[in-house]
């Protein structure tokens, strides 16, 4: 019987691919959910001198801890934008990108090679060794280190201007950030 007027859906299963694409979209819709509003991030009324300046490490520690996926996104958009002038450098920094997701990040289950399950560290020591060794083949290496470079310093500087008082705390955070509200209802 034909229905018409109902968008179809696929009518054949979802192979082993399928499901681990859709788990890796569900991943990282996940991850960009905990992007903060860039308004809430850029807000010029939150921005002054710390007046002790040990306070400057706290505020460091709290937005880092609040704004980590925009600062995240920063970065590599710093990064990006210094490779397109090394076209070949691009390539290699997409391809390692997306090694990075697939062996480490968005993986569910323990990679298996050979019939033997691979440590997460070695899989971790092992992308860190072939990303740097493919970034020194590209000749692109003090580009990426400045481009790195420039990125911490705006993070750091943002996060050492940017006050935390107007930061609202999720329950699932780790508690880093203190606001007058929960600190007076804790009392």
């Amino acid at each position: 019987m034909t229905t018409y007027g109902t968008i179809p859906t696929s009518s054949s299963p979802q192979g082993p691919s399928g499901e681990y694409i859709s788990r890796a979209k569900e991943r990282i819709k996940a991850g960009l959910g905990a992007r903060r509003p860039w308004k809430l991030m850029f807000n010029f009324r939150s921005f002054n001198f710390p007046s002790p300046f040990r306070e400057v490490f706290g505020r460091i520690r709290s937005n880092v801890a609040y704004f980590r996926m925009n600062y995240a996104m920063v970065v590599l958009l710093i990064l990006f934008l210094s490779l397109l002038w090394h076209p070949i450098s691009l390539i290699v920094f997409i391809i390692m990108m997306a090694a990075w997701l697939f062996l480490y990040f968005l993986r569910d289950e323990p990679l298996v090679l050979f019939g033997k399950t691979v440590d997460d560290r070695v899989v971790l020591i092992v992308l860190a060794v072939v990303t740097i060794v493919l970034l020194f083949l590209t000749h692109a290496t003090v580009n990426i280190l400045v481009a790195l470079l420039i990125g911490v310093v705006l993070v750091v500087v943002h996060a050492g201007l940017r006050k935390t008082d107007d930061l609202s705390v999720d329950e699932e955070n780790s508690g880093l950030l203190t606001t007058p509200a929960a600190s007076s209802s804790s009392t």
